[in-house]
């Protein structure tokens, strides 16, 4: 059986240090009942002596929580620690995690204390937490850039006071991999007792090595992985909880270690953490971006389709999502393009397949990204459309407050193709007169709509018309991202059939 790796969420911790992320007393217990429905060791829930309502929310996490432990994090001060007992004392498994630094930077320019009271403090604060709960944890802040002889006495002085996880942050993103690892292997070497508690490191993303560095750690001896959902925390953030469980899982040939995690709701926590801070996940953050599971290269769509395992080292139901997502842009290809369509339930010949190709490829040379309706649009119009008697080559309109609208519009049949322009009482008035002018064939409009099918500023518009030729009613719909085009499309879409069957009858 493999080993177990302990995740430590510090979400509603660390991660609240996030500018904006601030949460209130219900939706920290929101987070934390969905952090334990993906399967956390511990949460810590906050550091209660900040304020009453800290306390408070902390307090609830802990009440709510059935199974995780529950920490709360204190100085080495009496009072912080009697607070963060507080707060704790009603969990199923309660942990106060007492820290202070020992970086001689941090001892010199912030707390101005000496080395030998650092030790001093160390040894009452966890022997006072160890009197109130039987889970104590010790951080020694700034570890990585500690004098490492200095650093082993003061593991060596919190394990002695009864501490049973011990640390090791690399609090500001400054340390390497392979820096995390021979730190580790230099306490597990040099700390007498260190064999009977369980090693931590909490890596902070500034030179976005926090992830890189927290693996560093587990292959020298780490056994827990303090961590937040998104990577959100202080400055660049923490190790992502999402990203260190999906390496361990997708490594395991080189890293044979097991979490607790159930991953298949990772991307509901993720999601659920964005919408109650209102701090999107980027596009392409690994795991859980937008864009992790998307593809829309030609040749990676061709190979994801062929077989998921070209392009992908992991599936995204894996973590909870549907399914891979082709991305359709100008970059796809027809593989793309064809498994997309039978996706959505059109199975298309060879020819038909072109047709829509190539409006595609028109599309999106209008538009970054062509979503689902789009395309159902264009199968629509692929499917339904009459036999093409007139096509639209060309359209100019102009209108405002001060302006005549004024619309040119040249139509080809066959070869031969025909320009005119007239005016109207706007700009789609002047282009349906122009197209009567060319056609000679006049229609009563009886009935317009407009609306938009797709997302965003370049979103694709549908116009649905209903128009009267020589009492026959036809009814239509065109699709442009222009919508005066997508009203002439519409348009001529009526009048084509209308001569179609006026043709098919006249036979």
């Amino acid at each position: 059986m493999a080993e177990r790796i302990l995740i430590f969420d510090t979400t509603l911790r660390d991660g609240e240090q996030s500018p904006g992320a601030t949460m209130n007393a219900h939706e920290k217990v929101q987070i934390a009942l969905q952090l334990e429905a993906l399967g956390v060791d511990v949460i810590e829930a906050g550091f209660p002596i900040a304020s009453k309502s800290e306390l408070d929310a902390v307090r609830n996490v802990a009440s709510a929580v059935t199974k995780a432990t529950v920490a709360g994090l204190a100085r080495t001060k009496r009072e912080d620690i009697d607070s963060a007992y507080e707060a704790v004392r009603e969990a199923v498994s309660p942990r106060i995690h007492v820290f202070v630094s020992t970086s001689d930077i941090h001892l010199e320019h912030m707390l101005r204390i000496s080395r030998e009271q650092v030790l001093g403090q160390t040894r009452e604060s966890v022997e006072h937490a160890r009197s109130l709960v039987d889970d104590v944890e010790f951080s020694a802040m700034d570890a990585t850039r500690s004098d490492r002889g200095y650093l082993a006495r003061v593991v060596e002085e919190a394990i002695k006071a009864g501490a049973s996880v011990i640390n090791i942050p690399d609090t500001v993103g400054y340390t390497l991999p392979q820096e995390m690892r021979t730190l580790i292997e230099y306490l597990v070497e040099n700390v007498p007792g260190i064999e009977g508690i369980t090693l931590s490191t909490h890596c902070h993303n500034d030179l976005g090595l926090a992830v890189a560095n927290s693996l560093a750690a587990v292959e020298a001896g780490v056994r827990q992985l303090e961590c937040t959902v998104n990577g959100i925390g202080e400055r660049a953030g923490n190790a992502s909880l999402e990203e260190l469980v999906m390496a361990l899982r997708t490594r395991g040939d080189l890293m044979p270690f097991e979490t607790g995690i159930r991953t298949q709701e990772i991307y509901k926590t993720s999601k659920l953490l964005s919408s109650l801070t209102g701090l999107q996940v980027p596009y392409n953050k690994p795991v859980v971006g937008r864009n992790a599971f998307a593809h829309e290269s030609g040749i990676h769509q061709h190979g994801v389709i062929r077989k998921s395992e070209t392009y992908e080292i992991m599936t995204p139901e894996d973590i909870g999502r549907t399914s891979s997502e082709l991305v359709l842009g100008r970059h796809s290809g027809r593989h793309g393009l064809r498994k997309r369509c039978e996706e959505l339930g059109y199975r298309l010949p060879d020819e038909a397949l072109d047709d829509v190709y190539q409006k595609f490829i028109v599309l999106t040379d209008k538009k970054k990204e062509v979503y689902d309706e789009d395309l159902l649009v264009l199968l629509e119009e692929e499917i339904e459309s009459a036999p093409e008697v007139y096509r639209l080559e060309y359209l100019q309109t102009t209108a405002g407050s001060a302006t005549v609208p004024t619309a040119t519009v040249r139509l080809a049949k066959g070869e031969e193709s025909w320009l005119d322009s007239a005016v109207g009482d706007g700009p789609v008035d002047a282009a349906y007169r122009t197209v009567e002018r060319i056609t000679g064939v006049s229609g009563r409009l009886l009935d317009y709509s407009i609306r938009s099918v797709t997302k965003g500023k370049d979103a694709l518009g549908e116009v649905f018309v209903t128009v009267e030729f020589d009492g026959a009613v036809i009814v239509a719909h065109g699709s442009s991202t222009d919508v005066i085009e997508a009203s002439v499309i519409a348009y001529l879409n009526a009048l084509n059939k209308f001569l179609s069957r006026r043709d098919q009858a006249e036979s």
